[in-house]
C-alpha cells in the first residue's frame, strides 16, 4: 500500500515575499485611508470657511434688525446687539408703501418667472433636438446679449415702455426682467434637454404621440427638476432687481429692494429699519428653495445618469 504524499512545506525564501507584499498592501490600504481622512479634513475646513464668508453678512443684517438706533451706528460696530428691540420691524413694516411693494415684487417675480420658462422651454427643445447651425448662433447670441450691462439697455427699454403706456407698470417691469432671466433660462434647459435620451421620445412617438405630446407627456416630467432650477434662477434675478426697478417705476409699481433704498431720515440712512425689512423680505426666497429644494438637486444631478 502506497503510503499518502505529504505536501512539502514553502520555505522561508518562498513566503517571504508573500509577507512582504501583504505588508506592501497593508501600508497602501492604510496610506489610502489616510489620504481620503485628510482630503474628508479639508473640504469640511472648506465648507466651514464659505458657509461663514456667506452666512456671515446676513447674520449680521440680521442682528442689526434687532438694535437699536444707537447701536446700529455704534462705532466700533457690534455684532451682537445690546438691547434687542423689535421697534425697527414695526416701523419698517407700518411704513407707507411697503405692503402695496412686497405685492408688486411678488407679481413681478412670478410674470418675469412665466415668461422665461414659456419662452425657454421650446427655445431650447428646439436647439437640443434639431441641432441646427441657426439654433447654435441662438443659443450664442443669448449669451452674448446676458454679457450686456443691464444699465446699457435700462433707459432705451423704460422710454420704449412709456411710449407704449406701459410705464410705471408690474408688465413692463417683468418684460425687462425677463431680458435678464431669458438668457440664462435657455442656457440651463438646454443642458438639461441633452441630458434626457431621445429613445424616449421615439418610443411615445411609436405609441401614437406627436412631437409636442411627446414634449408635454414624457421630456417635461423627466426635466421637471430642471425646470425648477431654472424657475429659481429667473425669480431671484426678478427679487432682487434693483436698476430696472428704479428706472421704470414710480409710485404704483414700486418693488420693494427701492423701498428699501429710500429709507432715509433727518440724520442718515435708518439702518434697523432697512434690515429689519431686507430680513423680511428674503423669507419668501427661503421658503422657496426650501419646498423645491428635492426638485432643485434633482435637477442638478439629472446630467449624472445621461443614458
Amino acid at each position: 500500500m502506497e503510503s499518502p504524499v505529504i505536501p512539502a512545506r514553502p520555505t522561508t525564501k518562498e513566503t517571504a515575499p508573500l509577507s512582504r507584499n501583504r505588508r506592501r498592501r497593508g501600508v497602501n490600504r492604510e496610506g489610502l485611508e489616510a489620504g481620503k481622512r485628510s482630503t474628508r479634513t479639508i473640504l469640511w475646513i472648506l465648507l466651514a470657511a464659505s458657509l461663514v464668508l456667506y452666512g456671515f453678512p446676513f447674520l449680521y443684517l440680521l442682528f442689526t434688525s434687532f438694535k437699536t438706533p444707537i447701536d446700529t451706528i455704534a462705532v466700533p460696530p457690534t455684532i451682537l446687539p445690546k438691547e434687542w428691540t423689535l421697534a425697527n420691524y414695526v416701523n419698517a413694516l407700518g411704513r407707507s408703501g411697503v405692503p402695496a411693494s412686497f405685492i408688486n415684487s411678488i407679481q413681478t417675480a412670478v410674470i418675469s418667472t412665466g415668461l422665461s420658462l414659456v419662452l425657454a422651454v421650446p427655445a431650447a427643445y428646439g436647439i437640443t433636438r434639431y441641432k441646427t447651425r441657426s439654433g447654435r448662433i441662438f443659443i450664442m447670441a443669448a449669451l452674448v446679449t446676458r454679457m450686456v450691462p443691464p444699465v446699457a439697455i435700462g433707459i432705451p427699454l423704460a422710454s420704449m415702455m412709456a411710449s407704449v403706456g406701459l410705464a410705471d407698470t408690474p408688465i413692463a417691469l417683468s418684460i425687462a426682467h425677463t431680458t435678464i432671466s431669458l438668457p440664462l433660462s435657455i442656457w440651463l434647459m438646454s443642458s438639461f434637454f441633452e441630458a434626457v435620451p431621445q429613445d424616449l421620445e421615439e418610443a411615445a412617438t411609436v405609441d401614437g404621440c406627436s412631437r409636442l405630446g411627446a414634449l408635454w407627456r414624457v421630456v417635461i416630467p423627466v426635466v421637471s427638476g430642471g425646470i425648477a432650477v431654472t424657475a429659481i434662477f429667473a425669480f431671484l434675478a426678478s427679487w432682487n432687481e434693483f436698476l430696472f426697478a428704479l428706472l421704470m417705476t414710480a409710485v404704483r409699481s414700486q418693488t420693494t429692494p427701492v423701498v428699501i433704498a429710500n429709507f432715509q431720515t433727518q440724520f442718515g440712512l435708518d439702518w434697523g429699519s432697512m434690515t429689519a425689512l431686507a430680513a423680511v423680505y428674503s423669507i419668501p426666497v427661503i421658503l422657496l428653495t426650501l419646498l423645491l429644494q428635492r426638485k432643485i438637486v434633482a435637477g442638478m444631478t439629472l446630467g449624472a445618469v445621461k443614458g
